[in-house]
């Protein structure tokens, strides 16, 4: 009996600091990822092309929080994203803001301005301009 108490002293703080250590490593991942990202996108030229949008779509995500009293709330987040086409046929999709997506409309024609993966904004073109 006390070998087996023994031996859960031992285990259990090897593993939860074996937690700590994995829950730490996949955050620091997380953060190096991002900027590497944000290096990448700052070293790219903002480029300025003809396009049209082709899709709108959005992401939502829910969570569920219970506090243990008897209490819980819900927790909901949206993504938007917009995908245009430039001449060459390539499409790329970027995620815009909620406000951007609202103002956005598919098939409208203008020009996207971008760096990299990093969306700056399109600017549509009035029916005059189309020609």
């Amino acid at each position: 009996m006390f070998i087996q108490s023994d031996m859960m002293f031992s285990i259990v703080p090897i593993m939860v600091t074996i937690g700590f250590v994995v829950v730490f490593g996949i955050i620091l991942m997380g953060i190096i990822q991002g900027i590497r990202t944000w290096k990448y996108n700052n070293s790219q030229p903002v480029l300025i092309v003809p396009s049209q949008i082709v899709a709108k779509r959005d992401h939502v995500t829910s969570h569920h929080h219970n506090s243990g009293n008897g209490l819980s709330h819900n927790h909901h987040s949206t993504t938007y994203y917009v995908t245009f086409e430039v001449e060459s046929g390539d499409r790329m999709e970027f995620q815009v803001g909620a406000q951007e997506y609202g103002m956005l409309a598919e098939e409208d024609i203008g020009r996207l301005s971008f760096q990299g993966t990093r969306y700056l904004g399109f600017e549509r073109l009035r029916d005059t301009e189309r020609s």
